[in-house]
């Protein structure tokens, strides 16, 4: 108990981070020593970090020719005030300009999302750079696993990692091993067992979605490489709910970077020998929306995710949207969405009805009072489990990727979003959110209180958990 509580002391995380770890360490101690030891600390492996410190040279390598060609595109200035700040915060964080050059397209079928993938990987000519957080069988997910096989048969190179622990079922499958007798070059990321768990911490996840077609096209957004027919049927919260942005120009570049980066983190390949097999160079502008690669992660950007996440809201004059399936946020977000509500600013949440985390469902609950006394809209959607992130800011830039609003996409998963700024591009989000609020029930701000007492209990007992979740 004693060991935790110095180690926590000496470490000085957030102040409501500590103080769950301490109260843990007192009134468990033996088990929550061995809690802390497993899942403490932003803990990754030396041999992780050394060569994540090596990988932001070559990453940065890979994305300088196509910083170079955008420095022709697009200037600070080229910005409004606002968004100058945001950029700027942007790239002293991620060490990404916003790129120019680039067509978005919205999609929020999923069905159609998976066809349209597949049909974007049979026109590859050099590579296709998969990485997803799960891949599940089932469905038309199949059409994307032949759409490799047929990619890979005719010479195209295909590198596809997916995590080892939100996959794991997907690789005891047969698939792993039909993908790899086709030619396709397969990784787990963060692998699990006893050794790495010593090493590191063991829940530390690749939640990100990535893929991209000869450097010029890619998609990136919530959706997991599944169909929702066939996903997560016995968990009572309906089917789950997605969006993807289809990108086409310079930006797919940097997105290929990010997963090549991630690529040579599980493996020995060098750089030299990536870019020459994918054939990575910078793609020509298609038109001209501008676009700012986020990569964040353990052992790569500190808190800079919520930086900018706060970095949004603080900029907000009339509205601020956020759709997340996961609401466990940091109380610095709050007190950010406390104060644009107080400034007359628009605030709304929109939350899926029903979580398949009734630890993360309680806890989320407890933020509640707090967001509609200040004045917030808080709207619960039922037709299924919304798992489309999104953060638009006065209908003229959006925060569109893999990143929840909880702890554990801000300190634990590597995740990749998309800072947008166009308004034609963030329209078309801001009119799937209306779709989302639409489909959805308010939160009555004087009814609310009025919830069961033991409810309330709960959600304050899981509240002190929210450091933790």
């Amino acid at each position: 108990m004693l060991a935790v509580i110095v180690r926590v002391l000496l470490r000085r995380p957030a102040r409501g981070v500590a103080l769950a770890w301490l109260v843990l360490a007192v009134a468990l101690p033996f088990f929550g020593a061995l809690l802390y030891f497993l899942i403490g600390e932003r803990r990754i492996s030396r041999r992780r970090a050394l060569r994540l410190a090596s990988l932001r040279a070559e990453f940065r390598r890979i994305i300088t020719p196509h910083i170079v060609e955008n420095a022709k595109l697009l200037r600070a200035e080229d910005f409004p005030v606002e968004q100058q700040a945001l950029q700027r915060a942007g790239e002293s964080f991620f060490g990404v300009p916003a790129i120019a050059g680039n067509r978005l397209s919205l999609a929020d079928d999923t069905l159609d999302i998976l066809r349209s993938i597949a049909t974007d990987i049979d026109v590859a000519r050099s590579s296709v750079l998969v990485e997803f957080y799960i891949w599940s069988e089932g469905g038309l997910t199949a059409d994307v696993r032949d759409a490799l096989i047929r990619a890979a048969g005719r010479g195209v190179t295909c590198l596809v990692l997916i995590d080892a622990m939100g996959a794991g079922r997907w690789w005891n499958s047969s698939e792993p091993a039909a993908l790899r007798a086709a030619g396709v070059d397969l990784r787990a990321a963060l692998p699990l067992g006893l050794l790495h768990g010593l090493v590191r911490r063991s829940d530390l996840r690749l939640h990100r979605k990535i893929v991209v077609i000869d450097g010029a096209i890619a998609w990136t957004g919530s959706m997991n490489m599944v169909d929702p027919r066939f996903f997560k049927q016995d968990a009572g919260v309906g089917e789950w709910v997605d969006a993807m942005m289809r990108v086409e120009g310079p930006v797919a570049g940097l997105l290929a970077a990010v997963m090549l980066s991630d690529w040579l983190a599980e493996g020995s390949n060098g750089i030299e020998e990536i870019l020459r097999r994918t054939e990575l160079r910078p793609a020509a502008p298609v038109a001209d929306v501008p676009v700012q690669v986020l990569a964040s992660g353990p052992g790569e950007t500190g808190d800079c995710l919520l930086q900018i996440m706060l970095s949004l809201i603080s900029t907000a004059r009339r509205e601020v949207i956020i759709t997340t399936p996961y609401f466990v946020p940091e109380d610095a977000l709050v007190l950010a969405l406390r104060g644009a509500a107080a400034r007359g600013v628009k605030v709304v949440l929109v939350l899926p009805r029903r979580i398949d985390s009734v630890l993360v469902r309680y806890a989320s609950r407890s933020f509640f009072d707090e967001i509609l006394e200040a004045g917030g809209e808080i709207h619960q959607y039922g037709a299924g489990l919304l798992h489309t992130k999104s953060i638009t800011v006065d209908g003229e830039v959006a925060m569109f990727g893999t990143a929840n609003v909880d702890m554990r996409s801000l300190w634990l998963n590597y995740e990749v979003s998309l800072l947008v700024y166009d308004q034609a591009a963030v329209a078309a989000l801001r009119g799937l959110q209306a779709r989302y609020i639409a489909a959805a029930q308010p939160v009555i701000f004087t009814q609310w209180p009025d919830r069961p007492l033991g409810e309330r209990l709960v959600e304050s007992m899981m509240r002190l958990l929210a450091p933790l979740l």
